[in-house]
């Protein structure tokens, strides 16, 4: 497994960015928090028993829980959609 802490640092810059300026400071990268929830999804393993060089299950699952009730994954999946229909030429729209 490739070291995950060798991103870049234009992640954090960008999230930083469209932050809004008030509470305080994330403690943990949401490109970890995203690794953390695929993990789950593709290997099965239980929240609890997440490997160590992940975030704290608390807070992975914590997001998981925020984005799957604000619908961010169905949105995500939409918009792959899309672009994969597009790239191969067809509608965007089935």
């Amino acid at each position: 497994m490739a070291d995950r802490r060798a991103y870049p640092s234009a992640w954090r810059y960008e999230r930083h960015g469209r932050a809004l300026g008030f509470g305080r400071p994330a403690e943990v990268e949401l490109r970890e928090i995203m690794n953390a929830i695929l993990y789950v999804d593709r290997t099965g393993v239980q929240w609890h028993y997440l490997p160590h060089d992940f975030p704290n299950w608390n807070t992975v699952y914590g997001y998981f829980a925020k984005w799957q009730s604000d619908g961010i994954f169905a949105q995500l999946n939409g918009l792959l959609r899309k672009l994969v229909r597009e790239q191969e030429g067809r509608s965007t729209e089935p």
